[in-house]
């Protein structure tokens, strides 16, 4: 099994993730996208599998101070445009294992998917 945590290094969020995968013993390699960047494919078969809704976070606060002109009729390749240019809007962590995808860290959903 190969697991892949994209996110950001300091966040809250992944801080909660990898210390979950830590504590299970999981080995996985870490990638900081707002260091090192993401590439089109990824978040083209990113939001192919959990939709462009649900990759691009939209409660975070470089969303929120997007032009009320970037926010209107977003669709799959608007939201890409805007993650690639501003790492900071896809939600994290993004968790790949293998071919699945886990968006957000949800410790139930982590529990089932490595039971």
């Amino acid at each position: 099994m190969t697991i892949t945590i994209y996110g950001i290094k300091n966040c809250d969020t992944m801080k909660k993730a990898r210390a979950w995968l830590d504590n299970k013993g999981l080995a996985y390699s870490f990638h900081d996208y707002k260091a090192d960047g993401i590439d089109p494919s990824h978040l083209e078969r990113w939001t192919a599998l959990a939709g462009w809704e649900t990759v691009l976070n939209r409660a975070g606060t470089t969303f929120k101070k997007l032009d009320e002109a970037d926010k209107q009729d977003l669709d799959q390749k608007k939201a890409i445009a805007l993650m690639l240019a501003q790492p900071s809007m896809i939600k994290r962590p993004v968790l790949e294992i293998d071919e699945k995808l886990l968006v957000g860290f949800q410790p139930d959903v982590y529990a089932q998917t490595f039971s």
